[in-house]
């Protein structure tokens, strides 16, 4: 599939990495690959699970090793994914001109029903209204994906809003985020030929 990139040199690969005294991340990502990749390696299996999802069900190459001090707990190597993650979206989406812009998405995983709303202009805004019936998910903390989505949506420079309807099992709901949000961005990356703004300029 072509780069939707009219106005400057394709870039379908970009490359993000990130080392603090908490973490050390290395990431790939390509919205458009002509063969799709995904090896995700982060040391939090949930994640690992969630962002497989997200790169199936969307179609994009993803590549991440990320270690973190998972000694004190998960929040650092969750958050810091987060970052990396969105500003390789930044920098894959280029100058943003020639997408659709909106995307929209509403997924169910058995019970639990969830939609996700993107705008892929450059104005960071999280809304995320989800109850998971549990605290955690085996070993990791439902909190944390809030904070995982809070880090790409202001690093990735995008408006997103997920609302979970109903579910009764944490997992699945999850998933159905998850699901949602691939869905929604890879409508948004659908490819025009006119700025999708009155600005002439997103």
């Amino acid at each position: 599939m072509k780069s939707f990139l009219l106005k400057e040199k394709a870039m379908t690969l970009v490359k993000v990495s990130r080392k603090t005294l908490e973490t050390s991340i290395e990431l790939e990502l390509d919205l458009f690959p002509q063969k799709k990749e995904v090896i995700i390696e982060t040391e939090v299996g949930f994640l690992n699970h969630m962002l497989n999802l997200f790169s199936h069900h969307g179609g994009f190459t993803l590549k991440l090793k990320a270690k973190g001090d998972l000694e004190v707990d998960f929040h650092h190597t969750v958050e810091d994914i987060g970052i990396v993650l969105g500003e390789a979206i930044s920098k894959a989406l280029g100058s943003r001109e020639n997408i659709y812009r909106y995307g929209e998405a509403t997924i169910p995983m058995q019970e639990a029903l969830t939609q996700a709303v993107v705008d892929l202009a450059k104005r960071p805004y999280l809304y995320f209204k989800v109850n998971f019936p549990s605290e955690k998910i085996g070993n990791f903390d439902t909190e944390l994906l809030k904070e995982f989505f809070y880090a790409l949506t202001v690093n990735a420079q995008i408006t997103l809003h997920i609302r979970n309807f109903y579910g009764e099992n944490s997992h699945h709901i999850a998933e159905s985020i998850f699901k949602a949000f691939a869905y929604a961005f890879r409508r948004a990356l659908t490819p025009v030929t006119e700025v999708r703004s009155t600005k002439g300029t997103l």
